[in-house]
């Protein structure tokens, strides 16, 4: 394999795991305003597995249209080789993590990945890239959540669904650091131990007590679960308070609104300057990052199918070998 080559998953038909295939591929070259990165890491996101099955979670007209193939992968850890013209802050050799080319097409299952120079930070040192890798997607989702769209005030009681999971576990985290005087972790059981390690003040097992009749007064609830059945969770909000839909719900707009809550869905974006943020936490130890599994990156298909089956205690991880 020559330097204008290199190793890459690639999607040739919508569908199961068994559609990531590793091949070789051309390799990209940065351009004015971009870095080329070499890959150490890529994170495993829920979206890359809805654009690999053809977006079938949306409705038809909703779906985007990816032309085929294509690199999935837009979490990646790894070490600048390339800078190029108008690049400046950058320069070969430094370790960065970031969200890559979001949303659309951003390639990084692969050795080498271009990325737009603002859209990275230095890769926190206290981490590995298999960690840092980790980090983009989710932990950018759940602090803009946090932070700029249901804005915790301080004091605030903060529940968290789906808490073991990538965004949960950043969310639940990140509540204390935005003002939250209460946290509330729900997940299932044996999640038990590592979400109160993270500073939740209470746990509940969805498995064994309805949320819905055991927590009152809640401000704000992070929502990564959505889905149909989002509405059972309205009666533990108090009047006033803020949903923020990680994954779309049904609510029932007219029952929210008598209640005079908020809800809403936001997609995140790349931010160079908040990552750098989260590289800080973590460097001061108040922030972990869970991997769930590592795989190497020609075992893409058997990553995927993990992650179809859920219930995941944080992120899974692409590792990149040297070149």
């Amino acid at each position: 394999m020559g330097t204008k080559t290199m190793r890459a998953v690639r999607v040739h038909a919508f569908g199961g795991p068994e559609q990531l295939v590793y091949e070789e591929v051309p390799r990209p070259a940065a351009g004015p305003g971009e870095v080329l990165v070499r890959v150490h890491a890529a994170g495993v996101n829920p979206v890359d597995r809805y654009a690999r099955q053809g977006f079938t979670v949306l409705p038809e007209p909703q779906r985007p249209q990816w032309p085929l193939p294509y690199v999935p992968g837009s979490d990646v850890s790894g070490v600048i080789v390339e800078t190029g013209a108008g690049v400046t802050g950058w320069r070969a050799g430094d370790e960065v993590f970031g969200l890559v080319r979001f949303p659309g097409r951003s390639s990084a299952y692969a050795e080498y990945v271009v990325s737009p120079a603002g859209s990275l930070a230095r890769k926190p040192a206290a981490l590995g890239h298999a960690e840092a890798a980790a980090v983009p997607m989710a932990g950018l989702t759940a602090y803009q959540y946090l932070f700029e769209h249901v804005e915790v005030r301080g004091g605030d009681t903060v529940l968290v669904n789906g808490a073991a999971g990538g965004v949960g576990h950043f969310a639940v985290q990140l509540a204390r650091t935005a003002g939250a005087g209460r946290v509330v972790a729900v997940a299932s059981g044996r999640h038990e131990t590592f979400l109160l390690g993270l500073g939740a003040d209470r746990f509940l097992d969805y498995t064994r007590t309805p949320v819905e009749e055991a927590v009152r007064d809640v401000d704000v609830l992070i929502d990564a679960v959505g889905g149909p059945d989002g509405h059972r969770l309205l009666p533990v909000m108090r009047r006033g308070g803020r949903i923020g839909a990680v994954f779309p719900g049904e609510y029932h707009a007219k029952r929210a609104a008598d209640r005079s809550l908020t809800t809403g869905v936001w997609q995140v974006r790349p931010s160079g300057e908040q990552l750098a943020e989260l590289a800080r936490l973590a460097d001061s130890g108040g922030l972990r990052i869970a991997v769930e599994e590592v795989y190497p990156l020609a075992g893409a298909a058997r990553a995927h199918a993990r992650a179809d089956r859920g219930h995941l205690q944080g992120k899974i991880v692409l590792a990149v070998a040297p070149a």
